[in-house]
């Protein structure tokens, strides 16, 4: 069965997450400030969550669906162009605009 949650399929989405935070973190539109904020925090704190859920209640389904909202955030922002980001393989955006 090819649909169970691994932790080595848990660590590869942890790293593309963080990859995306840390690369999000850096390239806010300054005209939207406010709302970049916003996004990345809703993002940080399903990442956060992600992490606590592994490390502490060893749930790795909670995990894995905490890294998908923070990732869906991170996206959301990219998308909208929050995130001034062109990196095709950590956001669903175009890798140059």
């Amino acid at each position: 069965m090819n649909n169970i949650i691994t932790k080595e399929k848990l660590d590869k989405y942890f790293d593309v997450s963080k990859r995306a935070l840390d690369m999000a973190r850096v390239a806010f539109d300054e005209e939207r400030l406010d709302m970049a904020k916003d996004f990345f925090n809703m993002a940080q704190s399903y990442y956060d969550d992600a992490k606590f859920f592994l490390e502490t209640k060893k749930d790795m389904v909670l995990a894995f669906a905490a890294l998908n909202y923070a990732h869906g955030w991170l996206d959301a922002g990219a998308r909208i162009r929050l995130f001034k980001v062109n990196d095709s393989t950590l956001f669903t955006v175009d890798d140059e605009e």
